[in-house]
């Protein structure tokens, strides 16, 4: 009898496990794949690996900017592979160490739900007082002409394989212009590749500020990316991708047109936990319909990010320990790690217009910041500020140029504090760094 039994070792799941036990509880986490979940071992970490080695060439071939010449710099892809391989073990392995300090038990193999108190695993059955559900999310793939065929050659990649690809491909055609689609399109783009991202939409970045978007764009295109925005995708096959009115050759093809819950293939239907647009359905402490089953991270659909999962799993946890804690989305960083990096937090323009919120907004261009002129050569990033009319609280930040990625946060303290535009100007930011855009942009308002 364990107190807590946890399918699924990502993000969610592995915290929840090593909370729970550092409290005290008995654990079993159960893993079909690889501690660390997708994010660890094919998402977050690998690519961010190679997207610094990426971010290194640049620098190499274009330090002239800066008056630093460097003369024959090469991108060994073989090496940069080998070199996140080598992160994902380490992180891996810290994992594990974390597992085994806190006394959970860790079995890898495939569960299979009996009920709300019994999992199978490995053809034993495990008995546990609740139940938190971690399995992740997957790939969607979608039913066009050849693409089942391609994914067996090899010809189509997920995320997952597009990561360990062995040679750098001359032709790459991305399919989807989110997230991971546009990360992968700024390495290979770096490494080599001509890039074409074709997006259904009639922007890239998704939910992404549309001016944010359209300076990441611009950015990309100088690059030599090329987009095809409101393009529909026919068929993918004979050595390129087809779409409505033309087609464009390729040697490879990234499929990444999103994500769906994983909520099949391990019993799930055994327990009556209810769903919701195919993800599980959960109250304000990822809690499902059935008393004693949570369930945290992409499987319940709200946002699939990591790092919501890690919150999502202390909530949980907390939860089962009876403290008073409660998820809250209302200050959810996103960030694309490309180069330039874009990073936003709240309303944008378009999300405030539709709730009926009146807004004030600033928006400065990032050369005010001193140390951004210092030490960056592309002029066009800028950082917006959303302001609430009413009460004068920050409810939205948006940024796109260097390290905007580490300077989020202060901004989800903004929103999830509720502070007026007078408090923020009272906060003193340390000079010179470029978060202080932030401090520029709500004294403009």
């Amino acid at each position: 009898m364990f107190d807590v039994i946890v399918i699924g070792g990502g993000p969610g799941g592995y915290l929840a496990a090593e909370r729970a036990g550092h409290a005290g509880l008995s654990v079993l986490l159960i893993e079909k794949r690889a501690l660390g979940g997708v994010c660890l071992n094919e998402g977050c970490i690998p690519s961010k690996a190679l997207l610094h080695s990426a971010k290194i060439y640049d620098y190499a071939r274009h330090g002239e900017a800066y008056g630093v010449s460097t003369k024959g710099a090469t991108l060994d892809h073989t090496a940069v592979i080998a070199r996140k391989n080598k992160v994902v073990q380490t992180l891996v392995a810290g994992v594990k160490a974390l597992m085994k300090a806190n006394k959970v038990k860790v079995i890898e193999g495939t569960a299979a739900i009996m009920d709300a108190q019994h999992v199978k695993v490995n053809d034993v059955v495990h008995e546990g007082k609740r139940l938190i559900i971690a399995t992740g999310s997957e790939p969607m793939i979608p039913p066009i002409d050849g693409v089942a065929e391609g994914i067996k050659n090899g010809f189509v990649l997920t995320n997952r394989e597009i990561l360990d690809l062995p040679a750098v491909p001359k032709n790459l055609v991305v399919v989807g212009g989110g997230v991971i689609g546009l990360e992968m399109a700024s390495y290979f783009n770096s490494a080599g590749s001509k890039v074409t991202v074709i997006e259904m939409l009639p922007k890239i970045a998704g939910a992404t500020d549309a001016d944010i978007s359209t300076i990441l764009m611009d950015n990309y295109a100088k690059k030599g990316i090329e987009f095809k925005l409101n393009t529909r995708v026919t068929a993918i096959k004979d050595g390129s991708v087809q779409f409505d009115g033309g087609k464009v050759p390729a040697d490879k093809v990234l499929l990444s047109i999103g994500r769906k819950a994983v909520t099949t293939g391990f019993g799930l239907e055994n327990t009556g936990v209810l769903l919701e647009r195919g993800a599980i359905l959960t109250d304000r402490h990822c809690l499902t319909n059935i008393p004693n089953i949570y369930a945290v991270g992409d499987v319940n659909g709200k946002y699939m990010l990591a790092h919501v999962a890690y919150r999502e799993a202390e909530v949980a946890v907390n939860h089962i320990l009876g403290k008073r804690d409660i998820m809250r989305y209302d200050a959810v960083p996103s960030v694309i790690y490309t180069s330039p990096e874009v990073a936003g937090v709240g309303e944008t323009e378009a999300t405030a217009a539709e709730k009926g919120i009146e807004y004030e907004v600033a928006q400065v261009p990032m050369m005010y910041s001193g140390r951004y002129v210092a030490e960056n050569s592309v002029t066009d990033g800028i950082c917006k500020v959303l302001v609430n009319k009413m009460d004068r609280t920050v409810i939205g930040v948006h940024m796109i140029g260097s390290y905007v990625s580490e300077m989020i946060v202060s901004a989800c303290t903004m929103i999830e504090m509720q502070m007026r535009v007078e408090d923020v100007q009272e906060i003193i930011f340390p000079h010179p760094t470029v978060c202080e855009i932030m401090r520029e942009a709500v004294f403009k308002l």
